[in-house]
């Protein structure tokens, strides 16, 4: 069977062949999901793997996954993971016969140190000519043109200065897209629609790009407005070294915050069967064209009339690649070491099915309320992966009690659902999500369970545009309904009732004999928000009956208060809820619906005594400038002594490879 068949210890579905004999030993130039994935994969082909690691991350899960680790450098992966001599003399050492590299330095390391022909190392992935071709956008598109491939119209050469940037985009026709013939992850890109922005985007994106890729050369090219992003895999694309190519079918990849892409699903509810061939073909077109042996993914823009349009191939086994594994029951990792190998793919485009609906979410630690997510660090204090949940998988890199440091993404995890159709994965995403727990740093969990259950994107009606359409104020958390506030107000108040309860009670025979409570009735204050609601609580058996706005609702649970994650029933409705922390004056955090909400519940005794609590009066910060995430300062605008506006730069921080620009909150001086 293809089918991808989930379980709580991810298997997938692929056969392994024994008697196919492929390498001794892997070295994994990698850190993180991605490395572990590796891992799982060469453990099944009885494959040893070797893992190389920072220092701060010598008791990381890839780590302790391999048969062998090497410490390469100290955090600062320019210094580590990135550090070609110390990989390369790992190689050595440890004697690995083939090596899967960050896609990163894979071009400086096959062309300048010739690995494969002077160390006898088969490195995982394509050739560097097919690295290098694709990695640069303005010869891929090239490539692209020439293999009949859809292409975004515009300039084909390297814009030489603002005037001429301004000449080109009057005949493309605006607006125009400005970006770096060698960026990625949105660094060096701007948006015009006039000649005044071109002329400010080429002066931006060409410093970015020097700054961030040490190439400040720049294309221009018709902006799509409002596109859906659309990839192909060739494993969505696959190729092999005897000239064969497979297309996966396809990822939508439409939710994005900072041209990062947050929600990825497969099959897309867009294609056509018409459409998904003819980019498919195309992609496989575009590999072939590069002598492509691996799998990669060819990125499409696709516009409201289902034109696609080119727009970069990367090189690499993709974040979002499990979406596809499941819907084909292929494991691409071991496609990829059998191509290194020299074997021919075992399957033809026929044979590719899609079965089923796949999702997948991108779990961050991130702030979601800040700007769609800014990162966070800290010790993951309490973590539990939803594994109980059927039909979920769940690639992680991390585990109870790891570091979340600014050196590094600040991903935690890949949250993958299958089902037989897309409501049966989106609603096993929305209790993967809902017994998802994560203590310790912040997570962007309430954004992405917002978007699932969003009635545009169940519809399918999705945009690359779709987060600042649907939150042009910023992202503010599920908005409570009449009916779920009251289901929340009963809940806290039912789980405050319940610890009242437990706290009475003792393990053992006391000394003193102890009268038993008779009460049966509670009448509570519970503060949500800026509003206060009167509650009435009354016990019967294991469930309460609870009175909140003149509604009486019935809520029942194991109220194991013990527990990171509590199941509810109120009315016949099942929650899970977690209550996220609490305090001796009542003030508790629960996430009810993904969303965390502070409230405080009193005794109806204590809420009218809490009014003659003084109250502390708030900090005064706007003549501060305070980061709102750790980092690194990597400029600094203004000296001592300056005047300043409000709005205008101060300094500029650099946390998990983002780097953020810091405002004046009003004018005044330094």
């Amino acid at each position: 069977s293809r089918w991808c068949l989930i379980t709580s210890h991810k298997l997938y579905s692929s056969v392994y062949d024994p008697n196919e004999k492929t390498f001794e030993k892997l070295l994994i130039a990698n850190r993180g999901e991605i490395a572990c994935r590796v891992i799982k994969t060469c453990k099944k082909m009885g494959i040893k793997t070797v893992a190389i690691h920072s220092d701060v991350d010598a008791n990381a899960v890839h780590v302790k996954m391999a048969d062998e680790s090497v410490c390469v450098g100290p955090a600062p992966t320019s210094k580590s993971y990135l550090n070609m001599d110390a990989i390369m003399e790992v190689i050595r050492k440890t004697r690995a016969q083939a090596v899967s590299l960050n896609v990163s330095i894979c071009c400086s390391f096959l062309s300048s140190l010739s690995l494969q022909a002077s160390e006898g190392v088969t490195f995982i992935g394509p050739d560097t000519h097919a690295i290098q071709a694709m990695g640069d956008k303005i010869e891929s598109k090239l490539l692209a043109k020439n293999a009949k491939v859809n292409t975004i119209p515009g300039f084909d050469g390297v814009v030489k200065d603002a005037d001429e940037a301004v000449r080109i985009a009057r005949e493309i026709g605006y607006p125009v897209m400005i970006k770096a013939s060698a960026g990625g992850g949105g660094k060096g890109m701007r948006i015009a629609w006039d000649d005044e922005e071109t002329r400010e985007g080429f002066r931006f994106s060409s410093q970015e790009a020097a700054s961030s890729f040490g190439d400040d050369r720049l294309l221009i090219e018709k902006f799509i407005d409002n596109p859906r992003h659309i990839e192909i895999q060739v494993c969505t694309v696959l190729a092999d070294k005897h000239g064969n190519a497979l297309w996966l079918n396809e990822r939508e990849c439409s939710i994005q915050r900072r041209n990062q892409k947050v929600v990825e699903e497969a099959p897309s509810t867009f294609l056509d069967p018409e459409t998904r061939r003819a980019m498919g073909e195309q992609a496989v077109a575009l590999a072939k064209a590069v002598k492509y042996s691996s799998a990669g993914t060819v990125e499409f823009l696709v516009d409201s009339s289902k034109n696609f349009y080119f727009l970069e191939m990367n090189t690499r086994l993709q974040v979002e690649h499990p979406v596809t594994e499941c819907i084909t029951g292929l494991d691409l990792v071991q496609e990829m070491i059998r191509v290194a190998k020299g074997y021919p793919l075992r399957h033809k485009q026929a044979d590719i099915p899609i079965n089923g609906w796949a999702v997948e979410c991108r779990v961050y630690a991130e702030d979601p309320y800040k700007s769609f997510g800014l990162p966070s660090i800290g010790k993951l204090s309490q973590y539990q992966e939803p594994l109980h949940v059927p039909s979920v998988r769940v690639d992680s890199g991390i585990q109870q009690g790891s570091d979340i440091s600014i050196y590094y993404d600040p991903m935690i995890s890949k949250l993958i659902t299958y089902g037989s159709n897309r409501a049966e994965a989106l609603k096993r995403m929305e209790e993967a999500l809902d017994n998802y727990v994560i203590r310790g740093v912040a997570h962007n969990i309430s954004l992405l369970r917002e978007v699932i259950v969003h009635p545009r994107f169940v519809q399918g009606d999705i945009s690359t545009k779709f987060l600042p359409e649907v939150y042009p104020d910023g992202f503010k958390g599920h908005k409570l309904t009449d009916l779920e506030r009251r289901e929340l107000l009963a809940t806290a108040a039912s789980l405050y009732v319940a610890e009242q309860l437990r706290s009475q009670q003792f393990l053992g025979t006391p000394r003193i004999p102890i009268a038993k409570s008779k009460r049966s009735s509670w009448e509570l204050s519970v503060r949500l928000g800026d509003e206060i609601y009167p509650v009435a609580v009354s016990k019967d058996g294991s469930s309460f009956s609870v009175e909140v706005d003149g509604m009486k609702l019935n809520v029942t649970s194991e109220w194991n208060l013990a527990s990171p994650l509590l199941s509810v029933t109120i009315d016949g409705t099942q929650r899970t809820i977690q209550r996220i922390s609490r305090n001796a004056s009542g003030e508790t955090s629960i996430q009810f619906l993904g969303t965390v909400y502070k409230l405080q519940i009193l005794t109806k005794v204590a809420a009218e005594l809490s009014k003659y609590m003084p109250e502390k009066a708030a900090e005064d910060t706007s003549s501060i400038l305070r980061s709102p995430m750790p980092g690194t300062v990597v400029a600094v605008s203004v000296k001592p002594g300056d005047m300043v506006s409000e709005g205008q730069e101060i300094c500029v921080i650099e946390a998990m490879k983002m780097q953020n620009s810091m405002i004046a909150a009003k004018t005044g001086k330094v």
